[in-house]
């Protein structure tokens, strides 16, 4: 194994773990440390994302919400703490993901994109992951990857129920999140309303980051074209083969 000049010795030990994959190996760590992740919402999937990216060694994470800390948030949003409560989510984020690893850079949008920002920030990066709480957000994050051609990791999550699949533009007759869902008009299906225990959000975010690094590496097979869905209640996986719809409006033929 070459050592490159451009990890340094410090680094090699930080990442030493990963380093001694024979998938990651010295070049697959330039690419991460090379590397910009769009993350769109910092609660409860976007806080393992955030934390096990920035502990890879992803050298860019952008950070995009609104939102503020809640004292509700902590329950599942692991990567704030007591102390950062009233304190911007993507603000919170960064001060815990910069002490987790201060040789990353953390960008913070605190405000909802609309699209047209969410597409020059989308095309700056080269994974995008949905980490937000709902339907219309999702379909406008799939909507500008589609566009930017872009790959998405998404996941969901409410109860004890979640779901997590990669969307690709870029491969060929690969679905988007539209074909999955359709046109539909909305699902009431936030946590807000629903509810969701804490360690569903840990599962499906940790695998966002886990499909995330796959795709920056470009090892192993991505979720594409397949959907896993997850019952934590009774500890059961199950796939789908998602397929694209040539009839969808943003990906399909009419689009």
């Amino acid at each position: 194994m070459a050592i490159s000049d451009e990890i340094s010795d410090q680094q090699l030990l930080r990442y030493s773990r990963q380093i001694m994959l024979p998938q990651i190996d010295i070049a697959g760590q330039e690419k991460l440390l090379g590397s910009t992740v769009l993350v769109v919402g910092v609660g409860g999937l976007g806080s393992p994302v955030s934390m096990y990216l920035a502990a890879a060694g992803v050298g860019k994470l952008i950070l995009t919400d609104p939102d503020v800390v809640d004292l509700t948030n902590l329950q599942r949003q692991v990567v704030h703490a007591t102390d950062t409560v009233a304190m911007l989510k993507v603000e919170s984020a960064a001060q815990r993901l910069q002490q987790l690893n201060p040789d990353i850079e953390v960008v913070c949008l605190p405000k909802a994109l609309d699209e047209a920002e969410l597409l020059a920030q989308v095309q700056s990066a080269d994974v995008v992951v949905d980490c937000t709480d709902n339907l219309e957000s999702r379909f406008a994050v799939n909507r500008v990857c589609v566009k930017a051609v872009k790959p998405l990791v998404s996941a969901a999550a409410v109860r004890w129920e979640g779901q997590i699949s990669v969307f690709h533009p870029g491969v060929a007759h690969s679905p988007c999140y539209q074909c999955f869902y359709g046109d539909v008009a909305g699902v009431p299906e936030t946590c807000s309303e629903n509810g969701v225990i804490g360690p569903l959000l840990g599962v499906l975010g940790s695998m966002q980051a886990l499909e995330t690094l796959k795709l920056l590496t470009g090892q192993g097979d991505a979720l594409i074209g397949r959907v896993l869905l997850f019952d934590a209640l009774h500890m059961e996986w199950t796939p789908l083969q998602l397929a694209q719809r040539q009839d969808c409006t943003i990906c399909g033929s009419a689009a």
